[in-house]
């Protein structure tokens, strides 16, 4: 990997955990989760499974630090780390065969399903849930998907026309 890459990764990466942490709550106290969309973003321009492996880990590590949810730091660690390895898979035959705007709402939305799933699972194992898995997969997990969708063609958007710029200094 090279510097610029591991820089715009990082940046990504950073903002993804700015606007995790400053997102208002939205449903019973839980907000959606804007790190994942940029991490999403970040698998779709980077092919590399290290690279989307590692950022995957610290996403799950900042989102683990700034989670709201009782004892979400290690469903949040798990949940980022099974979600990374489920996506890559599923992003693996969709690399050539569709343009990068149809990838980011189709990686996103089902991700964003996935990790939302795999977090309530884990966080039941663990801890507990403070309702039904039912109640907050519809009531959280839904919305929160449709969110990120939105959220993640927006910022896609934004980091492609902002690429495109070059700036002289």
């Amino acid at each position: 990997m090279n510097t610029r890459k591991l820089v715009i990764n990082s940046l990504f990466l950073a903002i993804g955990a700015m606007l995790h942490q400053i997102t208002p709550p939205l449903f019973f106290g839980m907000k959606p989760d804007f790190s994942l969309a940029l991490l999403f973003i970040i698998m779709i321009l980077n092919d590399d499974y290290k690279t989307c492996m590692t950022c995957g880990i610290v996403v799950g590590i900042l989102s683990a630090v700034t989670t709201t949810f009782p004892g979400g730091q290690l469903p949040n660690i798990i949940d980022k780390f099974v979600t990374t390895n489920v996506m890559f898979l599923l992003l693996m035959p969709m690399r050539n065969a569709l343009n990068n705007q149809i990838k980011v709402v189709l990686i996103t939305a089902i991700g964003t399903i996935v990790s939302g799933t795999v977090f309530l699972t884990s966080a039941f194992m663990i801890v507990g849930l403070p309702t039904s898995f039912r109640v907050l997969f519809l009531a959280v997990v839904i919305p929160a998907g449709v969110i990120n969708t939105v959220a993640g063609s927006v910022l896609y958007n934004a980091i492609n026309v902002a690429s495109k710029r070059k700036v002289n200094i």
